[in-house]
């Protein structure tokens, strides 16, 4: 093994009829991953998610390929000290994922399996297809550390739990090396976090739930994960928090989609978070979303998501600001440069 680490290799393969040669080139790299006592281990070494979930989108080009929007998103998540994303809620472009592992950037790569509410034995063989796909795809690839099978599935149905049963144990048959792991939301009513090995949460306290009451939310989330992991005795972190902010809007006293709520729903988050890290059980936080996205129009959205905490045109929000500070910290690295947006709590 080389002893550098994250190095890559890159394994060469020809195939000739005689006359003509095919040549194909396919990097990999050789790290470990696993799950062991409430902790997430890479290469046996304590890991702590800090990132977010994303989107393919951006202002100009939607959903279609973008070669610098790439570059310019992974130069952002370096800025902001991240060290991990998930691909919610599908597979990446392969340009998206080689950065990923040139980068050293970790990810969760989640099948296209969103608000699943049925559970048909037609939907499961389409759903073990998918996932099969996605593992022949980027099976080789070191920044890939889990499958997500879903999220936000209607799990608090009893057919979910046969249905998740079925489809993690077909995952494990194709690969044992990486945990199983979705992002579930329907609390202690849930059939599908049994058949895991690590439970993503997604928690909307302050916003969905409680709209802007920010002095609960500590207490909230603290009840709802040590719940959480009473009822499964596993890894658990959060996949997705946060706020929706029109960037420049500002209130006082703060108002929900203001800048100035979205920042103090995070620092609230943060507060309860760093005391479930004691706990031992709790493995990462990943806020929602890194940018503004666009969605259908609808009367509960203004001009798309306005969850991230940079905007669709990738310009920075207040809220950037404090989870700079947050994962610079958390990753125990000095601030190359003075901010003043780093809270002392």
């Amino acid at each position: 093994m080389h002893p550098l680490p994250g190095y890559q290799y890159t394994l060469q393969v020809e195939v000739s009829d005689g006359n003509e040669t095919d040549t194909v080139y396919q990097k990999f790299g050789i790290r470990t991953v696993r799950v062991s006592n409430g902790t997430f281990l890479i290469n046996d070494k304590p890991f702590y998610f800090a990132g977010f979930g994303k989107h393919e989108d951006s202002n100009i080009r939607g959903k279609g390929l973008d070669l610098p929007l790439i570059i310019k998103d992974f130069n952002l998540i370096r800025w902001i000290g991240a060290n991990s994303f998930r691909t919610s809620h599908y597979p990446y472009a392969d340009e998206i994922m080689d950065q990923a592992d040139d980068q050293g950037i970790v990810v969760i790569e989640e099948s296209p399996a969103v608000a699943l509410s049925s559970f048909q034995e037609s939907l499961l063989q389409q759903h073990k297809e998918r996932m099969t796909e996605m593992y022949h795809r980027d099976k080789n690839r070191p920044s890939v550390v889990m499958w997500s099978l879903a999220n936000e599935p209607k799990s608090a149905l009893k057919a979910a739990d046969s249905y998740f049963r079925q489809l993690a144990a077909h995952v494990r048959s194709l690969d044992t090396s990486r945990p199983i792991t979705a992002a579930l939301s329907t609390g202690l009513d849930d059939h599908a976090g049994q058949h895991l090995d690590v439970i993503m949460h997604n928690n909307y306290y302050g916003w969905y739930d409680d709209c802007g009451s920010l002095d609960v939310i500590v207490l909230q989330v603290l009840d709802e994960f040590d719940s959480l992991y009473r009822l499964y005795r596993k890894p658990i972190m959060i996949s997705e928090y946060g706020a929706g902010s029109i960037s420049g809007l500002h209130r006082d006293p703060q108002f929900v989609f203001t800048e100035d709520f979205h920042t103090a729903l995070l620092v609230r988050h943060h507060v309860a978070l760093d005391q479930l890290r004691q706990r031992g059980y709790f493995i990462g936080e990943h806020v929602w979303n890194f940018a503004d996205f666009m969605t259908d129009q609808e009367t509960t959205r203004v001009d798309g998501n306005r969850k991230g905490i940079f905007t669709r045109e990738r310009q920075p929000k207040a809220a950037a600001r404090i989870i700079r500070c947050r994962y610079f910290r958390l990753g125990g690295i000095p601030l190359p440069d003075m901010d003043v947006y780093c809270p002392q709590i």
